[in-house]
C-alpha cells in the first residue's frame, strides 16, 4: 500500500466485496447491502492500516486463518454502531417498568417463584442494562410499599427485597464496549438522559465521572455473546434486543427471532428497536402496545 498521501484509498473489486460479505454474515449474521457498502470499506481500510497489510486478500487470509481471530473480533468490533444512552426510548421502558414487570411480580409472588431474569442482547456500554436495574429496582420497592412483606427488612436496606434474586445479564460481541460496561463509569455528557433522583441513588460521583454504586453494578453480569451461535442465556422473562436486528437480512431476522422464542419463559417479552418490527417475521409473539411503547410477547404454540 502506497504512503504517499496523495495515493487514492484501494476501492474493493465486486468478488472482494462479496467474500468480505459472506464472511462476516457467515461470522455474525450481519448483512451489509449496497447501501453499506461504503460503511464496510471504510471500515475495512481502517483495519488494513491498523494491521499494514498491503492488500485485500493479504488481510483477508489473515481474517480466516488460526491466528486472525483477534482480528476478525475487531473487524466485527468496528462494524457495529455503538450507540446508547440511559432511559433510551421512555415510551418503552415506561411499558416494561408499570405494565410489564408490575404483572411479573405479581405472577411470581403468587407462585412464590421469587426471581427475575433479564437479558440484555448487543448491551453496547452498559447503559441499558444498568437502566433496567434501575428500573426494577425501583418496581420492586413500590411493589411492596403496597404489598409489605412479612418479615422485617434488614438495615440498610439491601436494593433488593429478600427472597427476590435479579439477574441481569448484558452481552454484546464487542469486547471493548463490554470492558467500559463492567467498569460502570459514566461521563457528564453520556449522565446527560439521568435525573437527579436516580444519580442520587444509583451512583457515586469520582472525579469527573460517574461510578455505578457496587450494589446495583453485582445485579448486572457482562458476557461475550455472538447472536449467530446457539449457546445463549434460557430461561429469561425478558430480553431486550434493541437496534440490532437491523443489522441482520430477514433470514437472519428470522432465526434470530426462533432463538429468542427459545431463551424465554412461557409468556416471556421481547422488546426490539423503535424503529424494528416483528411483522410478517413471526407467528409465535404477539405485540402489546401501550402509550406508543410496544413489546412482543411469547405465545405459547404447538410445535
Amino acid at each position: 500500500m502506497s504512503t504517499s498521501g496523495a495515493a487514492p484509498a484501494p476501492i474493493l473489486t465486486d468478488a472482494e466485496l462479496k467474500l468480505l460479505q459472506a464472511l462476516i454474515y457467515q461470522e455474525c449474521g450481519m448483512a451489509f447491502d449496497e447501501r453499506r457498502t461504503h460503511f464496510l470499506q471504510d471500515r475495512l481500510l481502517r483495519r488494513l492500516r491498523e494491521c499494514r497489510a498491503d492488500s485485500f486478500y493479504a488481510y483477508y487470509r489473515l481474517l480466516i486463518s488460526q491466528q486472525g481471530k483477534e482480528e476478525l473480533a475487531k473487524l466485527l468490533e468496528n462494524l457495529t454502531v455503538n450507540e446508547t444512552s440511559f432511559f433510551r426510548h421512555k415510551a418503552q421502558l415506561d411499558l416494561f417498568q408499570k405494565t410489564i414487570l408490575e404483572e411479573l411480580l405479581k405472577h411470581k409472588s403468587a407462585r412464590r417463584e421469587y426471581s427475575i431474569r433479564i437479558w440484555s442482547a448487543g448491551c453496547s456500554t452498559g447503559q441499558e442494562a444498568y437502566t433496567l436495574a434501575m428500573l426494577v429496582t425501583d418496581a420492586l420497592a413500590y411493589y411492596y410499599l403496597r404489598n409489605p412483606l412479612p418479615i422485617d427488612m434488614p438495615l440498610p436496606k439491601p436494593l433488593v427485597p429478600p427472597p427476590w434474586r435479579v439477574e441481569i445479564l448484558a452481552s454484546d460481541i464487542s469486547y471493548s464496549v463490554l470492558r467500559h460496561g463492567q467498569e460502570g463509569a459514566y461521563s457528564e455528557h453520556q449522565m446527560s438522559t439521568v435525573d437527579y433522583g436516580y444519580r442520587l441513588r444509583y451512583f457515586d460521583k469520582v472525579s469527573d465521572r460517574y461510578a455505578i454504586k457496587k450494589a446495583l453494578k453485582e445485579m448486572v453480569h457482562f458476557d461475550f455473546h455472538n447472536l449467530k451461535t446457539e449457546y445463549l442465556p434460557q430461561r429469561n422473562d425478558v430480553i431486550f434486543c434493541r437496534n440490532v436486528m437491523m443489522y441482520f437480512d430477514e433470514a437472519e431476522q428470522k432465526r434470530l427471532i426462533e432463538k429468542f422464542y427459545r431463551c424465554l419463559n412461557p409468556n416471556g417479552y421481547l422488546f426490539v428497536g423503535h424503529a424494528e418490527s416483528l411483522l410478517g417475521l413471526t407467528h409465535k409473539f404477539q405485540m402489546v402496545h401501550k402509550d406508543s411503547g410496544t413489546a412482543y410477547q411469547r405465545l405459547e404454540v404447538k410445535e
